[in-house]
């Protein structure tokens, strides 16, 4: 809400409305002349959105994602504030049927968007040990990448994939077991990210949003991002930085048109503190970066 810095006559979007928490904080500043549009793909979210604020006169709700922003009308007369806070919420981890956890047995889903798309179910029984190998390796990191995709091309040939709780069971079977003593987190934590992450085209849609809301915003109007993970925040860091720092010279090349910044980094990174931590555990690996809009931009 800092970075925001939200004014009571501005127009801010909150392109992951979620259950509200970040929009209920505008609405507290807001005036009866500012504006706050919402946005999630998620249909539970927009029921949300539309029993606790359908009424407010203030507030305008779109379904769909943020990648989307450019072409929702009510955005194109300018913002004055951006948020995006990124990855899955709490409430689609908490229910099983979502499909998002590895920890509550349900449907191999995944969808953001349960009525677009492919579930992850779909995606995993036709897709090959390449490609689903390749998925886990980019967006999870996932050192054992290709023995897991070969276990769960092995496995659909003879049982199809539907569970969330089938699809961990696999794959912590095929895992090395961690040392004695040593922490480690759940073996399918990787796998389940990379998915999600495909399924829905997270990064994808990051990249669109970012630009459109970056266009959308006023000279002073601020961006902020939360991501959850290094791929995210490194989208979100290169971004800003592009438009806030000049290209590195080359003197071997003739010299470049002069380099206008676009935007100003507010700050650096930002995490949750001790207390923070304390009271929101599934705060530990947010980072929240904010830029601001410059005159020469506009």
């Amino acid at each position: 809400m800092e970075g925001l810095r939200v004014r009571e006559d501005g127009t801010y979007l909150d392109g992951t409305f979620g259950r509200g928490g970040h929009a209920r904080g505008v609405l507290q500043t807001l005036g009866s002349g500012g504006r706050l549009l919402v946005m999630d793909k998620d249909p539970d979210a927009i029921a949300v959105a539309e029993r606790e604020f359908g009424a407010d006169p203030r507030v305008s709700i779109f379904r769909g994602s943020f990648a989307a922003l450019g072409r929702w009308d009510a955005a194109a007369s300018g913002l004055d504030g951006v948020l995006f806070d990124l990855g899955v919420s709490s409430p689609q981890l908490d229910v099983a049927e979502r499909g998002f956890s590895f920890g509550k047995d349900g449907p191999l889903d995944m969808r953001m968007d349960p009525d677009s798309g492919e579930s992850a179910a779909e995606w995993l029984a036709r897709s090959s040990a390449d490609e689903i190998a390749d998925v886990l390796w980019t967006y999870g990191e996932e050192r054992m990448s290709r023995r897991i995709a070969r276990a769960i091309v092995e496995r659909r040939a003879a049982t199809p994939l539907l569970r969330t709780g089938q699809l961990a069971e696999l794959i912590a079977s095929v895992m090395p077991r961690p040392k004695a003593g040593r922490h480690e987190i759940h073996p399918a934590t990787r796998s389940f990210q990379a998915i999600r992450i495909h399924v829905n085209q997270e990064l994808a849609d990051l990249e669109t949003g970012l630009a459109a809301a970056h266009d959308a915003l006023r000279p002073g109007g601020r961006l902020a991002v939360i991501s959850f993970h290094s791929l995210e925040d490194r989208i979100a860091k290169r971004f800003i930085a592009a438009r806030a720092k000049p290209p590195a010279g080359n003197r071997r090349l003739p010299e470049a048109a002069p380099f206008v910044p676009s935007l100003r980094e507010v700050g650096g990174a930002v995490r949750a503190d001790a207390d923070e931590l304390a009271a929101n555990p599934r705060a530990r690996s947010a980072v929240l970066r904010v830029a601001e809009k410059l005159e020469a931009a506009a």
